[in-house]
């Protein structure tokens, strides 16, 4: 098993697509690393050699900021905004959706299960 950026990724799937466990590389990027460092499309990464592995390994650390690193800066980024008092740093702080999303019906996700309001018991 490849171990790349403190992820084991599995080995019987195409490259491509192994490099997408990775958090921080999509689609693109794991493309553009496959360009780069010379692997053919349809390779598994079971038959990677130890090399090619080092060299995607390398190409990761070298362009890309991944895993631990873009997780802390994307935390950051929440906690500079909420220590601002800006409009979106309330949003992230009170937990309610970011981005001008309708809050009146839907927006559980960020909002959590729905709490029953007690009506009036019929007499």
């Amino acid at each position: 098993m490849a171990r790349i950026a403190g992820v084991n990724i599995p080995t019987q799937k195409r490259v491509v697509i192994a490099l997408q466990y990775i958090h921080g590389i999509g689609a693109k990027f794991a493309q553009d690393i496959c360009g780069k460092v010379g692997i053919p499309a349809e390779r598994r990464v079971n038959q990677l050699t130890d090399a090619e592995v080092l060299q995607i390994r390398e190409a990761i650390d070298r362009d890309y900021t991944v895993e631990g690193d873009l997780r802390r800066d994307v935390a950051m980024n929440i906690k500079r905004l909420m220590d601002l008092g800006c409009y979106r740093g309330i949003r992230h702080r009170k937990k309610l959706p970011v981005r001008g999303q309708r809050t009146h019906t839907n927006a559980r996700t960020r909002k959590g299960k729905a709490v029953a309001i007690a009506g009036k018991k019929k007499a």
